[in-house]
């Protein structure tokens, strides 16, 4: 509580009003911090009693800015002086909070299902926790997290402006070509992530890919350095009767869960048990119908190519369709996965870039769009004799050009696809 008081004696200003933003305000009306004002570019009309009046003034005189996730220095004039007092809502939470364990995960794929899963894990191994962050409910708006396990999922938007955060399990999954648009080069995108490590003590865990083992080192980091041992889960793997799961799709994800099961101490056999009976998130490599003899996934959260390749391999017989709209400087390598490939089906705008990345190396039509990628797939379909098919929608591209989100894009392809799946002979 002594934080608290600390800061009521502090002045900020909330910029940037989403979800975030209206959590810190509620979560300083709830603290009784009553000395800060609010500023969104767009929304010009909320809140007006804590509406400054004079951004350029207000900037100069507050403490901190507390900065919704997303917004870009370099595009902002306005803020790009004063990043030292720049904070976000995970640093609030830090600030203030003592009488829970966090865990966090960051890395460019599978953090929503690597946070989903540990929440299924320690909820039914009698743990008390709560999930929020980037997957959904603000880090601010979760409740009665006293002594209990927040699990919080970070993007790299957020922890590039963070200071105070300082996670007791910190997980680093992967990093990929992703997001340079925003971050402007790999270098700038990795050190956002680990940025969670930076305030860890040696009373803390440190759980990373091998692929930064030693840059973790060289850093002289000094919390616990754990990576994960993916033969000693390839021992139980076989046992966990989920086909999700047991995918090869997911076992990076898992190396990182059976880590983190062993560090808190929960025994193989309820681990094993828990795990049988999770459920994929929705729009991450999910098989959501089978008729006749052709499997149905959607796996539209697949926004760049080294996002689709889990699927590629995990696939035999593939009605492949993709594209939108391509993140920089992303290549499709296609030497180990085509053999896997009948077909592609290109849709989106940037049809020409996907037909570049691919002519000569499989047989494609361009389709511009579900719809018609699903019609084609159903005429090329009677000319095949194959056993078992798989038509998946892995975009390798995000959704922006046709689409509100990938969330969108998924559900548009589901409903398609659960339409013309009747005509099926």
């Amino acid at each position: 509580m002594s934080q608290i008081y600390k800061l009521r004696e502090l002045s900020f200003l909330v910029y940037g009003l989403g979800l975030s933003g209206c959590s810190v305000i509620k979560f300083f009306k709830k603290n009784k911090i009553k000395n800060f004002k609010v500023w969104d570019d767009k929304k010009k009309n909320l809140l007006k009693n804590h509406r400054t009046k004079n951004l350029k003034q207000t900037l100069k005189q507050i403490d901190y800015i507390v900065l919704a996730p997303g917004i870009n220095l370099e595009k902002n004039k306005n803020l790009v002086n004063f990043k030292k007092k720049i904070i976000t809502d995970l640093d609030l939470f830090y600030l203030t909070n003592n009488k829970s364990k966090t865990i966090v995960v960051t890395g460019t794929n599978g953090k929503s299902t690597t946070c989903k899963l540990l929440e299924h894990l320690l909820k039914n191994n009698k743990f008390k926790i709560s999930l929020g962050g980037n997957i959904g409910t603000p880090i601010l708006d979760l409740k009665n997290i006293k002594n209990s396990y927040v699990i919080i999922e970070a993007s790299s938007f957020q922890l590039f402006h963070s200071k105070f955060i300082c996670p007791d399990f910190a997980l680093f999954l992967n990093l990929t070509n992703d997001h340079l648009d925003w971050h402007g080069t790999m270098s700038k995108y990795l050190n956002s992530k680990l940025k969670i490590f930076n305030l860890q003590t040696r009373n803390h865990f440190a759980i990373i890919n091998n692929q930064f083992k030693n840059i973790f080192i060289k850093k002289k980091y000094l919390s616990k350095l754990i990576v994960p041992d993916n033969k000693k889960y390839k021992k139980i793997k076989n046992k966990i009767k989920n086909s999700y799961l047991t995918s090869n799709i997911n076992d990076e994800n898992m190396s990182f869960i059976y880590t983190v099961s062993k560090l808190l101490g929960i025994k193989d056999t309820p681990f094993i048990n828990t795990m049988k009976s999770f459920k994929g998130l929705p729009h991450r490599f999910e098989i959501f119908l089978k008729k006749k003899n052709i499997t149905f996934i959607n796996n539209s959260k697949a926004t760049s190519f080294i996002a689709t390749q889990s699927a590629l391999s995990s696939l035999k017989n593939i009605y492949w369709i993709l594209g939108g709209l391509p993140k920089k400087n992303d290549k499709i390598n296609l030497s180990k996965y085509k053999k896997n490939i009948i077909k592609c089906y290109l849709i989106g705008k940037n049809i020409q870039f996907f037909k570049n990345q691919i002519k000569g190396k499989l047989l494609f039509s361009i389709t511009k769009d579900l719809k018609n990628s699903l019609i084609q797939i159903l005429k090329d379909n009677k000319l095949q004799k194959y056993n078992e098919k798989s038509i998946l929608l892995s975009p390798s591209a995000a959704s922006f050009d046709q689409f509100k989100s990938f969330e969108h894009r998924g559900n548009e392809f589901k409903k398609i696809c659960k339409i013309y799946a009747r005509k099926l002979v």
